[in-house]
């Protein structure tokens, strides 16, 4: 996909969805974790909205109460595989597609950037500094994270057309890292009640997923409650937007 397409990958789908459920609402922590495994599974977003399409058309034809909106994108989560593999058969029998001339437009602006990445840098800043009575380790982890994201910020004043896929995986390393420290600083009792969370809203949906499916959906789901719970933001430029 593009890099419009790439970066705004979340948002897309997030709104896409909207429209088809026809209100408005906010999108589940549950519902940003499937997002999460399709966009790091690597499924062109193409495949994601006609999966989603899909879904809402077997769903409407399975109701008696057709007023009943679909709920969350977890009821989704087979028609999007199967758009994946459609359209990786397809790709496969028309052969290479041919290349594309590099774009010439950044899709973020440089003072976007850097005010994404300050705004995180101050977060992860405040997050360490409640913590570092409490939990000094973890504290000191969240630091290492802040200065990482810190280091990023002269490649912005450079010349010339940014790297944004170089600096997305540098992003991304970190707040793997940063995830793997909050993980491991979690007690128990959080930890519980986080898959217990996720069991409630996978219960109408189990069925429907494989076993690797459930645990990358519990790997994400976990990661992305961890940060809510020590005030942590996402790094990613997928949450730029």
């Amino acid at each position: 996909m593009d890099s419009f397409n790439y970066f705004n990958y979340f948002t897309e789908i997030e709104e896409y969805f909207w429209r088809k459920r026809g209100a408005h609402l906010l999108v589940s922590p549950l519902d940003w974790a499937i997002v999460e495994t399709w966009q790091r599974a690597g499924i062109p977003l193409e495949a994601v909205l006609r999966g989603i399409d899909s879904a809402f058309e077997s769903y409407h034809r399975s109701r008696r109460d057709v007023g009943r909106p679909l709920k969350s994108l977890a009821y989704c989560v087979d028609a999007v595989l199967d758009a994946a593999a459609e359209k990786q058969e397809t790709s496969a029998g028309a052969g290479p597609e041919p290349k594309r001339a590099a774009r010439q437009t950044e899709p973020f602006s440089r003072e976007e950037l850097r005010n994404f990445l300050r705004g995180n840098i101050e977060k992860m800043e405040q997050a360490s500094q409640r913590l570092d009575s409490s939990d000094a380790e973890l504290a000191r982890r969240i630091g290492q994270a802040r200065a990482s994201i810190a280091d990023l910020i002269p490649l912005l004043d450079s010349p010339g057309y940014l790297d944004l896929e170089n600096l997305e995986r540098r992003l991304s390393a970190a707040e793997e890292k940063l995830g793997a420290a909050l993980l491991a600083a979690a007690d128990e009792n959080m930890i519980v009640k986080i898959h217990t969370d996720l069991d409630r809203q996978l219960a109408p949906y189990r069925r429907r997923m494989s076993a690797e499916q459930l645990g990358q959906l519990e790997r994400q789901y976990t990661q992305k409650r961890l940060l809510e719970r020590f005030g942590l933001p996402r790094l990613s430029l997928f949450y730029l937007s």
